[in-house]
């Protein structure tokens, strides 16, 4: 019997390089390898909020969220007091409206905003220098208040000037203040968010992670502990004099502090020239400008947010019932094209806002924990899944845990999925898809 071929033997397989080939290859590649861990880390796996919701600074008061709440919860007891009514709105089926509709009631009763901004940007205006300093430092008196309570969004933070000459050094100020105050008072909270608005320049970008750098060694802070996210709204940000995309120039140029890209719908589309009765988030322009940001956040750790429609949910039913269509198609839109969150203008957009997630992640859940189910377990099915996929597929019932659209009882009940096994499909080991431990 020749070599080989004797019963618990294996076949002598042949190659023909050298070891050291492999070994001059990996020398070479090593600066890409570095290079790829440093600029596409992949998502923190943390949570996104489904929407972020601008309060003038002025108009920020302790009681915002639940006056946010209440005013959303009074429009469907006005203009759609029960399921059924709520579903001929949205053309929501019956079985599917219940559900969503008592989900969406108790996410207003229990946390009506997931994200808050203290905006002292457009919402603002310019005021004079002593006004804004106190109302900045209010803002951070506020949201320690809130934060020490348990009354706290997940995310809360403030929008300031941008970095153009003429606003530069009032937005430094504010947002000084705001930081000192917040460190004055117990220190920076968790689910901080700063947002730098109209950016034009990576330089701007890089500015901005330097004055943070100086408030954190001023302060004794963890050197990036604090992120901003960029607020893409003019053409500049997308595309460069020298035909780049300058997006993705200015999430290298935040030097790991980078968060967010938020899309501005009205800025942006104004900057192209679009006509007022046009600016819209499903605009061609706004499409390519998402697009462009999509691709350039991807893999970096920094999460896209879509824009929002100035069609105010007010006034008569049949005006509101319209807004709301409006409101909830678009939602519905943005999240199948994976913008998982976007802006809200007014309390009436809360109800559709959770509707259209809602909707969104009951619909499929079923479906997406039976497909992550059987990957995980090795079974087959009619869907032959590959490890990114199942890593969407996790990604995409985490989101709806989040949130509150779905619950994990109903999730490990018939698949058996815990949230640890989600976490582990949804942010394996760099470069390792499987999920495996």
């Amino acid at each position: 019997m020749g070599q080989g071929q004797g019963q618990g033997q294996r076949e002598r397989v042949a190659t023909s390089l050298t070891g050291t080939v492999g070994e001059e290859i990996g020398g070479f590649l090593a600066p890409v390898d570095a290079e790829l861990e440093r600029r596409y880390p992949g998502d923190p796996g943390t949570r996104q909020p489904v929407h972020t919701v601008y309060v003038p600074g002025d108009d920020f008061a302790a009681d915002t969220l639940r006056v946010w709440g209440d005013r959303a919860l009074a429009a469907l007891d006005e203009h759609a007091p029960d399921a059924a009514s709520f579903a001929a709105v949205l053309g929501l089926d019956g079985a599917l409206a219940e559900d969503v509709y008592g989900r969406v009631r108790a996410k207003l009763e229990r946390e009506p905003v997931e994200d808050l901004r203290v905006d002292f940007e457009d919402g603002y205006g310019n005021r004079p220098d002593a006004e804004e300093d106190e109302t900045a430092a209010r803002a951070a008196r506020l949201i320690a208040a809130a934060h020490a309570a348990g009354t706290a969004a997940p995310y809360m933070g403030v929008r300031v000037k941008c970095m153009e000459a003429a606003v530069r050094d009032r937005g430094i100020r504010t947002l000084d203040i705001f930081l000192t105050g917040l460190m004055d008072t117990g220190g920076l909270p968790d689910g901080l968010v700063l947002t730098l608005p109209k950016v034009t320049y990576a330089e701007q970008v890089t500015a901005m992670a330097r004055l943070l750098d100086a408030f954190e060694k001023a302060r004794g802070l963890e050197p990036g502990r604090i992120g901003f996210e960029i607020q893409i709204e003019t053409s500049q940000a997308v595309l460069a004099a020298d035909g780049t995309a300058t997006v993705a120039r200015m999430i290298q140029a935040a030097g790991g502090r980078a968060t967010g890209l938020h899309y501005g719908t009205f800025d942006y589309s104004a900057c192209l020239g679009v006509s007022a009765a046009h600016q819209a988030s499903d605009h061609p322009a706004a499409d390519h400008a998402k697009a462009v940001m999509q691709v350039a956040a991807a893999g970096t750790g920094v999460r896209v947010s879509d824009g929002s429609t100035n069609v105010l949910p007010v006034g008569p039913t049949e005006q509101v019932h319209d807004a709301w269509r409006l409101h909830y198609g678009l939602t519905r839109r943005a999240l199948a094209r994976a913008y998982y969150q976007g802006w809200d203008m007014h309390p009436g957009h809360l109800p559709t806002r959770y509707a259209a997630v809602f909707a969104f992640y009951r619909e499929g859940f079923a479906r997406a924990a039976d497909r992550l189910a059987r990957y995980a377990g090795r079974a087959g099915g009619d869907v032959m899944d590959e490890p990114a996929t199942a890593k969407a597929l996790a990604g995409y019932l985490l989101r709806g845990l989040d949130c509150g659209a779905l619950d994990i009882a109903e999730l490990a009940g018939p698949s058996g999925l815990s949230r640890a096994v989600l976490e582990q499909f949804a942010s394996p080991r760099h470069g390792d898809l499987t999920g495996s431990a």
